[in-house]
């Protein structure tokens, strides 16, 4: 094993100098004084030397032909662990290999409740370091390859936790960078701890059909090359390569196949000299064999947002096999593999060009698009959904192309557009054709979105879309539209309980009373009281306790005691009391927000009928009949006595059952006394019984409780009819 002394950088300062003439390397031997010194006898969790590890990372930075600031970020990017200040570094390297290191660096000082919420801030902090300098992604992409190679050493937990960031995160990371070859990397290692038993299975087969596969290869290479050459297409080279294993475990899972039945296990890559000779392949390819319908795709004219470019086409090739095909240049090819760092953005006197530039803005609206989600585990959910791997491709009506994952609707295409664009977005033209918001997208589709000022987000658009990025927005507009009614409804609770004890909500503050109130609630602020109120999370018994004098609590606590029964009968009795003594209203029907107070669907009480309201966690106030099972066997704590005063004309929903004999018409005489009576039938089911009775459900829309009995009372008059039950 090697030691500290014989471990030098001559390695790595050749292989910088090949690529980087001219430049001062000296500044290699300064980081690596200060990485032997603060990194003295300890090992990585391999059990090597951690600055082997160091040196190996920058090493492999310098293949890429990355500039040297990256390189010596991947040189110091663990010092910052061991003492070494962020201020240091930048007096002695300068302000980008500052921010690189800093960025890399996990967060250690900061203990986090769960597991969870720590690796959840680490992936933040790295987000929000690659929003400002895409290097930071290049240090820890080798950084965690380099590990995996290592990942046999550690015990069987820390290499699933490993390899699930790795590849949920990770991977998808490189291939928005365009990184092809490490994204594969990436995958593979990944594949082989998460799934051990396939991975041995499918590397097996593999290798047992090596040579019949490589035949195949030779044979399937030679007759392309003859085949372009009759077309007058000359080839730089043809490649022939299998496709690495992920890929083809994917395949086997999504297809629920055998691998003897994944003909294209080889990918081939034809590398011409110009764009019309790309095109020019494919017509002579398409001559000779039969492409496989959708799956022919242009990248070329339209580019992946990662900047890859290639024809793809899969066709029935020799011996009826399956053969996938990528036609491109030599440029694309060398993107294709290397990404960002096929011409990089930071060397020395080079700008930024248009496709680089792109892709960081990109990144920058991923970060964007997750800063306002709190959660860890919504956190970690909305960042592996944004990375997913695109299957659709459609347009704006100027021809810029949006990725998005197999089955996004026109919601989707909106939020990625903006999130202004989405919130008002009430429908879609695609093709210049009308389509629903439930559209599935196609790729080549161009979707023109069409949005209104009333337009508010959905609930039911969670439903709908795939993209994190249209879930997380529509779910902080619901949290925020949640926390203003909330906040309504709370200002209203409040108000009315203080009422009670012959003051108010302004007298409580003016007097200073609040500040010992928000304390014993446990809120910071007044604000934060009333949405915790009006949300559910403090009950009016909690309230009412921090502003009652203490001998008036004994009583109220009895009554919390009595039988859930007694308890809402009591309710209602005091309430109806306080109305006709006082003249005073509980919470209106009306008189809130439709969405604060709601009717429950359980048991759909109508005006006249004693309630009883139930707040709910972030869904305002349920009303419920005051003998409805449901309220009954919920926590009376958060129960709330309502009232129907302040009626506006409408209709409530509310169920009766009918049995009548089962004659000619009797439907229609039924339907047309409810006609009569100026009530609206919205849903009905019936069947007839051993007996030839006829029994009815129905679903009515009456005024309030007189209006239902009189309608009761005259369908009891027909003669046919032998019950009426409301339900």
């Amino acid at each position: 094993m090697a030691n500290e002394t014989t471990i030098n950088t001559n390695g790595l300062k050749i292989l910088t100098s090949n690529y980087l003439q001219g430049v001062d390397l000296s500044r290699i031997d300064e980081a690596w004084e200060i990485i032997t010194r603060v990194h003295k006898g300890q090992r990585h969790f391999s059990g090597e030397l951690y600055i082997i590890h160091l040196l190996e990372v920058a090493s492999t930075l310098a293949s890429m032909h990355l500039d040297l600031d990256t390189i010596l970020a991947g040189l110091l990017h663990g010092v910052l662990k061991e003492g070494v200040s962020v201020e240091e570094l930048e007096e002695k390297f300068g302000r980008d290999v500052a921010v690189i290191v800093e960025g890399s660096t996990r967060i250690t000082q900061v203990q986090y409740n769960s597991k969870l919420a720590s690796q959840a801030e680490n992936l933040r902090k790295m987000l929000l370091a690659i929003a400002s300098d895409i290097r930071v992604l290049l240090v820890k992409l080798v950084d965690r390859l380099l590990d995996m190679f290592l990942l046999d050493m550690v015990d069987r937990e820390k290499q699933l936790d490993v390899a699930r960031e790795t590849m949920d995160v990770y991977a998808p990371l490189a291939s928005r960078l365009g990184i092809d070859w490490l994204k594969r990397e990436l995958e593979d290692h990944s594949f082989k701890f998460i799934h051990p038993e396939e991975h041995y299975e499918l590397t097996h087969k593999m290798e047992s059909s090596l040579d019949e596969r490589q035949k195949y290869v030779d044979e399937v290479i030679k007759i392309l090359y003859e085949k372009l050459a009759e077309s007058g297409i000359k080839p730089m080279r043809i490649i022939g390569r299998p496709k690495h294993l992920y890929s083809i475990y994917k395949k086997l899972i999504a297809q629920n196949i055998p691998l003897e039945r994944v003909y294209d296990k080889v990918a081939f890559r034809i590398i011409v000299g110009t764009v019309n000779e790309c095109y020019e392949a494919l017509g002579t390819i398409h001559g000779d064999w039969s492409p496989v319908p959708g799956r022919i795709k242009d990248f070329i004219s339209v580019p992946k947002a990662n900047n890859y470019q290639s024809m793809h086409t899969t066709v029935i090739g020799p011996r009826d096999h399956f053969i996938e095909i990528q036609i491109r240049t030599d440029e694309m090819d060398r993107v294709a593999q290397e990404g960002v760092a096929a011409h990089w953005a930071y060397k020395e006197g080079q700008k930024v060009n248009k496709n680089d530039a792109k892709l960081f803005r990109e990144m920058k609206k991923l970060v964007a698009s997750l800063q306002e989600v709190e959660d860890p585990r919504e956190f970690l959910d909305s960042l592996i959904g944004e990375l997913y791997d695109p299957e659709v491709y459609a347009l704006t009506p100027t021809g810029e192309v949006k990725e998005f994952p197999l089955g996004s609707c026109p919601i989707d295409f909106a939020y990625s557009i903006h999130t202004e664009v989405g919130d008002r977005c009430v429908g879609a033209k695609v093709n210049g054709r009308q389509v629903p918001l439930k559209y599935q997208l196609q790729t080549g589709d161009i979707v023109e979105i069409v949005t209104s000022p009333s337009q508010v987000p959905r609930r039911g658009w969670l439903d709908l879309v795939k993209t994190s990025r249209a879930r997380t927005r529509i779910r902080s507009w619901l949290r925020r539209e949640g926390k203003e009614k909330a906040l309504k409804l709370g200002r209203e609770i409040c108000e009315r309980e203080i009422r009670k004890y012959d003051t108010s909500l302004k007298k409580i503050i003016k007097s200073g009373h609040i500040r010992l109130l928000l304390k014993q609630l446990r809120c910071n602020s007044l604000e934060d009281l009333l949405v915790k109120v009006g949300s559910g999370v403090i009950t009016l018994q909690q309230l009412t306790k921090g502003l009652e004098p203490a001998e008036l609590r004994k009583d109220h606590e009895q009554n919390i005691d009595l039988p859930p029964e007694e308890l809402a009968s009591l309710m209602v009795s005091q309430h109806s009391s306080e109305e006709e003594g006082h003249g005073k209203a509980g919470i209106k029907i009306d008189g809130i927000d439709g969405m604060l107070v709601k009717i429950s669907q359980c048991c759909q009480p109508l005006p006249g009928d004693p309630i009883v309201g139930f707040i709910t966690m972030g869904r305002g106030v349920s009303v419920h009949k005051a003998d409805c099972a449901n309220l009954l066997s919920s926590d009376p704590k958060r129960w709330l006595d309502v009232s129907w005063t302040g009626i506006a004309e409408k209709s409530y929903k509310v169920g009766i059952h009918i049995s009548a004999e089962n004659k000619r018409g009797i439907f229609a005489e039924i339907s047309g006394a409810i006609s009569l009576d100026n009530a609206n039938i919205v849903d009905i089911s019936a069947h007839t019984t051993p007996t030839d009775l006829a029994e009815m459900t129905l679903s009515l829309e009456v005024g309030h409780l007189e209006h239902l009995n009189t309608l009761m009372q005259h369908l009891r008059q027909l003669p046919a009819v032998i019950t009426v039950r409301r339900l």
